[in-house]
C-alpha cells in the first residue's frame, strides 16, 4: 500500500486536535505496517516475485507505487520491469519502462535492447524489432551476439526468411559463426513462413542436418544479469522448450535444434518430417526426452494417428513415470476428434492421470476444459476435468468456464441442478470482474 493513497482516503488535509494527530499515528502505524516495500532494493525483490509468480500485469501498479513513494529505480530495476513485461508478453508495457528509462536519463543499453527485441518476438512483431536494431546503430550501441539471435529470432516469429538471412550475413560479416539458437531461429523461419510448401519440410531436415556443426557465439557479460534474473538463453530466445528449461530431466540442452524442428513438424502436421528427425536423432546417438516425446505425440495426434500417440506414450511411460504433461497431450490429442472412441479413450488416460495423483496446472486444466466442452456427446470428460480442477483448487478462466457453462445448459439439466448452479456462479464471478456478464444465446 502507498502512503499518498492512503492519505488520499482522508483528503490529504491537515487534521486538527489530539485525537486527530492520534488519528494520523494510528494512520501512520497502519502505512507502515501495509506498505510492502520501502526502498529500491526491497521493490526489486517484489518486482521479481511477480516475474517468478507470471503475474506481469502488476508491474505497472508496482511501478507507479514507486514514483508515489518517491523511490528513484535504478537501471537494473528498469532491466527487471522489462524481463518481467518481456515474460509476460506485454509489450506495451515494455516500451513503457524503456520510455520512462529515458526519461530518468539512463539510456537503455546493449542487455535492454536484447530484451525489447525479445519482447517484439513473442508479440510476432518483427517490424518493431528492427526499427530496434536502427535504434541501436544511431545511438552508438554495440551489438553482442546475442543482440543478432535475438533479432533473428524475432524475424522468424513472422516467417520473415528475407530478414532472417540478412541478419545472418551481419553476423558472418561480424566474425560470428553460428550456434545452435540460430538454427532453431532459422528452423522457426521456415516453420512460419507462408504458404508451406514441400520446400518447408524439406528446409527443416537440412537445417537440422547443417546444425551439428555449430559453433559456440562469444557472448560479453551479460550472462551474470540473465542469472540474476533467471533468465535462460531459451526464454531469451523465445525458443519453444523455455517453459520447461528449469524442470530438471524435462528436456535435454543438447537437442535444442531437434526440439525446435520436432515442435515444428508438429505445427506443420507432417508426420513423415517427425519420424525422419526422430530416425537421425537415434542415428546421432540420443535418446527421446520428455518434450521430444510430446511433440512427436503432438505431431501423431493432429495427423489423425492416435493409436501410434498411444504406443509412444506407453512405450516412453514403461521405463520412467510419466509426467502430466505427456498425459495432457494425449488426452487433448484423443478428444480433437471428438468421437465416442476418443472421449473414452480421453476419458481412460483422465482417470489413470487422476488415479496416479498428477494434477492439472491452471494453463492445462482451462486448456483441456475448454476442448471437453466442445462434446457433444455425454459430457463426462467435461465433467471429470471440472471435478479434477475444483479438487486441487485450480484456478479456472473466463473462456473455458463460459464454454463448460454454455455446454451444461444446452443438456437436458434442471436448472437447480448443483453442478449448472455451482458452475454457473463461477461464471457469473468471472465475468462480473472481466467487466459485466456476456449474453450467451443457448
Amino acid at each position: 500500500m502507498n502512503f499518498v493513497k492512503f492519505l488520499s482516503g482522508h483528503g490529504r488535509r491537515a487534521l486538527p486536535g489530539l485525537e486527530s494527530l492520534r488519528q494520523y499515528s494510528a494512520d501512520a502505524a497502519e502505512y507502515a505496517r501495509r506498505n510492502y516495500a520501502n526502498n529500491v532494493s526491497e521493490y526489486n525483490t517484489v518486482i521479481e516475485s511477480l516475474i517468478a509468480q507470471r503475474r506481469g500485469n502488476l508491474l505497472r501498479d508496482v511501478y507507479d507505487d514507486m514514483m508515489l513513494d518517491a523511490v528513484q529505480p535504478l537501471r537494473d530495476t528498469f532491466h527487471l520491469l522489462i524481463v518481467g513485461a518481456m515474460k509476460s508478453n506485454r509489450l506495451q508495457d515494455a516500451f513503457f519502462f524503456r520510455d520512462e528509462m529515458k526519461a530518468m536519463g539512463l539510456p537503455p543499453d546493449v542487455n535492454l535492447y536484447n530484451f525489447l527485441i525479445s519482447a517484439c518476438g513473442r508479440s510476432k512483431n518483427s517490424a518493431t524489432a528492427i526499427k530496434l536494431l536502427e535504434e541501436m546503430k544511431k545511438h552508438e550501441v554495440k551489438l553482442k551476439g546475442e543482440t543478432y539471435i535475438c533479432l533473428l529470432n524475432a524475424c522468424a516469429a513472422t516467417g520473415r526468411t528475407d530478414l532472417v538471412y540478412a541478419i545472418v550475413r551481419d553476423m558472418t560479416a561480424a566474425g560470428l559463426g553460428l550456434n545452435k539458437f540460430c538454427y532453431a531461429g532459422l528452423i522457426t523461419a521456415f516453420k512460419n513462413k507462408q504458404p508451406t510448401t514441400d520446400e518447408t519440410t524439406n528446409k527443416i531436415v537440412e537445417l537440422v542436418k547443417q546444425s551439428k556443426g555449430w559453433s559456440s557465439i562469444e557472448t560479453s557479460s551479460d550472462g551474470g544479469e540473465k542469472v540474476m534474473m533467471n533468465l535462460s538463453e531459451e526464454e531469451l530466445y523465445n525458443i519453444p522448450t523455455a517453459e520447461y528449461v528449469h524442470r530438471r530431466g524435462f528436456i535435454n540442452r543438447q537437442l535444442t535444434v531437434y526440439h525446435v524442428a520436432l515442435h515444428a513438424s508438429a505445427e506443420l502436421k507432417s508426420k513423415v518430417t517427425m519420424e525422419t528427425l526422430l530416425n537421425m536423432l537415434k542415428e546421432d546417438g540420443f535418446t527421446y526426452d520428455v518434450f521430444i516425446v510430446m511433440q512427436a505425440m503432438r505431431c501423431y495426434c493432429l495427423c489423425g494417428d492416435v493409436d501410434s500417440a498411444v504406443k509412444m506414450f506407453e512405450e516412453f511411460s514403461s521405463t520412467r513415470p510419466a509426467l502430466p504433461e505427456l498425459y495432457v497431450t494425449i488426452i487433448e490429442g484423443a478428444m480433437l476428434e471428438r468421437t465416442p472412441e476418443r472421449m473414452k479413450l480421453a476419458f481412460d488416460y483422465l482417470e489413470k492421470m487422476n488415479a496416479r495423483g498428477l494434477f492439472l496446472n491452471a494453463r492445462q486444466g482451462n486448456d483441456l476444459l475448454l476442448a471437453a466442452a466442445l462434446d457433444e456427446g455425454d459430457y463426462v470428460n467435461a465433467n471429470y476435468i471440472w471435478d479434477m480442477m475444483q479438487s486441487r483448487k485450480t484456478t479456472v478462466f473466463l473462456p473455458a468456464v463460459e464454454a463448460y457453462y454454455k455446454g451444461l445448459k444446452a443438456r437436458p439439466i434442471p436448472p437447480d441442478d448443483p453442478r449448472v448452479v455451482m458452475v454457473g456462479r463461477v461464471y457469473d464471478d468471472l465475468s462480473a470482474r472481466m467487466g459485466g456478464r456476456r449474453n450467451l444465446s443457448f
